[in-house]
């Protein structure tokens, strides 16, 4: 695999089990050091590499709602959120409602475009991509649904479930939050909510789809990071936890 700039790849960072709140901080100061590195180099004759991260965790419940959403698809109030062990955050990605839990593995790309194309469709379209390859070597065939962003099991049939969720956020060409794919995660939380504020079709998951014997998260994990590679041709760099390693 190649990747456009030859001093930078994919850096992985595996967060484990972190809180939303947490991993959102998380995101906003590799976007920021990567926003500033930027604006650096537009001084500099020569200028310094741009890195490229990818954050792997998971989270406790929480519903999320993206700038475009409606606060009408959250179906309980804030008691209601409280008494079922979750929590609840407006968020400056796209996209409307979702939840995150435990069991589903959750991947924000941190990436300046720059290093490989300048157009946001296209990245989207190639995480869609990542997660589509991902799932047919579990065996779950699983494609696009024309108008939605995200996977989907039988889309355009009334059978159509939604496995994987995107909301994305890009600034200078610098990219923050990402996708949701549900691995072994409970699906009644989805209950509360109108999914991404699509009423007419329901959410799955892969232990849902395999059942008995189906891969473990880190298992998926490993699986999709390959893809994502994959798709943007690029090599992983190294694996850590934190900034400092």
């Amino acid at each position: 695999m190649r990747y456009a700039n030859p001093e930078t790849g994919i850096r992985i960072i595996e967060k484990g089990l972190i809180d939303y709140k947490e991993a959102w901080d998380f995101q906003e100061s590799l976007f920021n050091s990567l926003t500033e590195i930027k604006m650096r180099n537009r001084d500099k004759d020569t200028p310094d590499p741009v890195p490229n991260y990818l954050i792997i965790c998971e989270h406790p419940p929480v519903y999320t709602l993206g700038k475009s959403g409606s606060g009408d698809h959250l179906l309980i109030d804030e008691q209601g959120i409280e008494k079922i062990g979750a929590s609840f955050y407006k968020i400056n990605r796209g996209g409307d409602i979702t939840h995150h839990g435990p069991g589903q593995l959750v991947v924000y790309p941190i990436f300046d475009l720059e290093n490989f194309f300048t157009d946001i469709h296209q990245y989207l379209r190639y995480l869609e991509e990542a997660v589509i390859q991902t799932l047919g070597k579990l065996g779950i065939q699983a494609d696009r649904y024309p108008g939605y962003t995200g996977v989907w099991i039988e889309p355009q049939t009334s059978s159509a479930r939604k496995i994987c969720a995107m909301g994305v956020r890009c600034g200078r060409w610098v990219t923050m939050h990402g996708l949701a794919l549900n691995v072994n995660n409970r699906l009644d939380f989805f209950n509360h909510i109108i999914p991404c504020g699509i009423q007419e079709h329901s959410v799955t998951s892969i232990e849902k789809g395999l059942g008995d014997g189906s891969p473990s998260l880190k298992q998926v994990s490993e699986i999709l990071i390959r893809e994502i590679a994959r798709q943007f041709e690029a090599e992983i760099a190294s694996c850590q936890d934190s900034l400092s390693e």
